[in-house]
């Protein structure tokens, strides 16, 4: 088969195959991580980055070429997560901006929209490292690109391109230390090569509906959260696609959609609504979900409609982060941070913050996240505490995407920095610039330690690490490795000199034994007298302590 022509049908289709075949292998991918304990997750945020522009095209892959590309863009950049999904999510739209206005391309016209791929991801990214899906993605752009003749065709140009995906990925050790140190390749190349197989399945002729990708693993529903005398306080979480129709609107170019989205904001809570050509996208929490279909089925057809009951949600912190609160009255600061635990969550909303989003290691949130937590905040200036390196970029490509505040992301990279940063936060001066600044000069005065179960053997910093022990590790350096989490927490707390600091704070997972977390506190405290020991329950996940000097 030669295929010279591709149209939005057929770009659809390979993106879904895209989708499938990083289905199939990201747990492969989640384990290509660097860092020797379980909180890899490259897989995991980069199919759901590229599933949720699948999902945008809604059965509507008959499109032209160009309007295809920009829906599945638009997917993308709202369902992005972590460092290599948003950079996923800005290669296809460098993509979507080189196809734009065409109903069908040639290799040629494909190939150019490929190198404003590489620019747009390069672009999103403040410092680019080399060695990572950016270098391996712009090789592949610039071999195939080059290897172009008058008779290539689409079959021809992938063959060509994923011959070098793969050649560049075997040499990222050669330009990142950490992967040669950790004995992997770029985990985040490795997904784009598997979206690259996946694409070229597509080009043989194999087909993928909406949906093709497996969905995630539906979460356990505890129906005994509502029973029948219990008090319904929450309501319902609603969202659709919702195509305009002509017998309904009349002309769709000329439609105005505001008087919609204020009857929404009027009639609901948490509303997230925009369109998108001719589809309307809408988010909105309401008691009477019945209604807000009534009335929007006015205007056209269901695409995609989902309800939830949200005191049935499967994370009830989830459902108290998101859902319960009603949309606050206009403030002039605002604060969105993330967290992962409960104890954790409460902490922020108690420092301050008016939202949190779920989210840390492991379980990177959205931008469309983000956004939903913009809208509850309701403010003028928001200041955003991201709280993990492979957050930031997703929060600024939400705040690049809201436009109803201006959006500050602080880059906090661990909670520590983050409570810190929100017991000292004094926005008395009003001058967002100046909060902001604050905000970084506090964040550098406070150390995070972190102890974690290792899930393989290593040497790194001159530690020898052994899988099944725990280590203790502050940034990206291992200080200690020993057989318990006791241990391993005293080892790095010495080495971290907690004498220097007034307070530690001992933030205690869900897997930790309260017994042991209590004679901890009871040990560090008498190793360092000078040094207030204080225990917290966090409740967060693959990460036994947490430790904030300040």
């Amino acid at each position: 088969m030669e295929t010279k022509t591709l149209n939005g049908e057929l770009f659809a289709n390979m993106v879904g195959g895209g989708a499938a075949r990083l289905n199939s292998n990201r747990v492969t991918v989640n384990e290509l991580n660097v860092f020797p304990i379980p909180d890899g997750d490259t897989g995991d945020n980069m199919f759901m980055t590229i599933d949720s522009g699948f999902s945008a095209v809604a059965g509507e892959a008959d499109e032209a070429l160009g309007q295809t590309a920009e829906r599945i863009s638009k997917g993308m950049l709202l369902g992005a997560r972590g460092n290599s999904g948003v950079i996923l999510s800005r290669i296809f739209a460098g993509i979507a901006q080189g196809l734009k206005g065409i109903d069908g391309a040639d290799v040629r016209t494909f190939a150019q929209a490929m190198e404003k791929g590489v620019a747009e991801s390069y672009s999103a990214v403040q410092t680019p490292v080399e060695g990572t899906i950016l270098t391996v993605y712009s090789d592949a752009v610039r071999v195939a690109n080059s290897r172009i003749e008058d008779d290539t065709d689409f079959e021809t140009y992938f063959e060509n391109f994923l011959a070098e995906l793969r050649a560049s990925l075997d040499r990222t050790p050669e330009l990142l230390d950490v992967l040669r140190e950790a004995g992997v390749v770029d985990s985040g190349g490795a997904g784009f090569v598997y979206i690259a197989e996946g694409m070229q399945d597509a080009l043989r002729g194999a087909r993928f509906a909406q949906g093709g990708a497996a969905p995630e693993k539906a979460a356990k529903v505890d129906v005994s959260t509502l029973t029948e005398d219990s008090a319904f306080d929450f309501g319902y979480c609603t969202e659709f696609l919702l195509r305009l129709r002509t017998e309904k609107v009349g002309e769709v170019s000329a439609f105005n959609e505001k008087p919609l989205f204020d009857w929404l904001e009027s009639n609901g809570e948490s509303v997230v609504a925009f369109r998108d050509g001719s589809i309307i996208k809408v988010h909105i929490h309401s008691m009477t979900p019945e209604l807000i279909l009534a009335h929007c089925h006015e205007y056209g057809e269901f695409l995609t409609l989902k309800i939830e009951n949200m005191m049935l949600q499967h994370n009830e912190s989830t459902v108290r982060n998101n859902y319960s609160k009603p949309k606050k009255p206009r403030k002039k600061f605002g604060i969105v941070a993330v967290a992962a635990g409960e104890g954790i969550r409460e902490t922020f909303l108690n420092l301050g913050a008016d939202a949190v989003v779920d989210g840390g290691q492991s379980m990177n949130p959205s931008a469309e996240s983000f956004l939903e937590a913009f809208s509850e905040v309701n403010a003028d200036s928001i200041l955003v505490y991201p709280n993990n390196s492979n957050i930031i970029l997703t929060a600024k490509q939400a705040a690049s995407l809201f436009g109803g505040a201006e959006v500050r992301v602080i880059p906090s990279r661990s909670i520590g920095e983050c409570y810190a940063a929100l017991s000292l936060l004094d926005i008395s001066s009003g001058d967002i610039d100046e909060i902001e600044r604050s905000s970084i000069e506090i964040m550098g005065s406070v150390v995070t330690g972190t102890v974690s179960k290792a899930c393989r053997n290593t040497e790194r910093d001159g530690v020898c690490v052994r899988e099944g022990d725990y280590i203790g590790f502050s940034g990206g350096t291992i200080y200690s490795d020993a057989p318990t989490a006791f241990e391993a927490a005293e080892g790095l707390i010495s080495a971290l000199s907690a004498d220097d600091y007034g307070i530690l704070m001992i933030v205690c997972g869900k897997d930790a034994d309260t017994a042991e977390a209590t004679a901890l506190r009871d040990a560090l405290q008498k190793a360092h007298p000078m040094t207030e020991a204080i225990l917290l329950d966090g409740g967060q996940p693959i990460y036994d302590y947490i430790f904030i000097l300040e």
